[in-house]
């Protein structure tokens, strides 16, 4: 481990981060997960705006890559179209 303040201070900032976006990552996991085991389609259309809010979120702080956010909201969409 380094002796610089700075670094010292940085591997602490760095830890609770990936805390935060660990946690933040699987609640949004299990969010998808939750919506493509939703077989109707009027529960899933109002559980969808809340996801694709959440996905966006990670994607802006970088917690997730944009292009993985717009997949997944694309394929999520295509799962609703599909709903009976």
């Amino acid at each position: 481990m380094a002796n610089h303040q700075s670094s010292i201070k940085r591997v602490r900032q760095s830890e609770s981060r990936r805390l935060e976006n660990k946690y933040h990552a699987r609640t949004v996991r299990n969010a998808v997960k939750k919506l493509r085991q939703t077989t109707e389609k009027a529960a899933a259309t109002e559980q969808y705006p809340v996801v694709a809010a959440m996905l966006d979120k990670l994607a802006k702080k970088n917690v997730i890559h944009q292009n993985k956010a717009s997949n997944l909201k694309s394929k999520l969409a295509l799962h609703i179209n599909t709903l009976a």
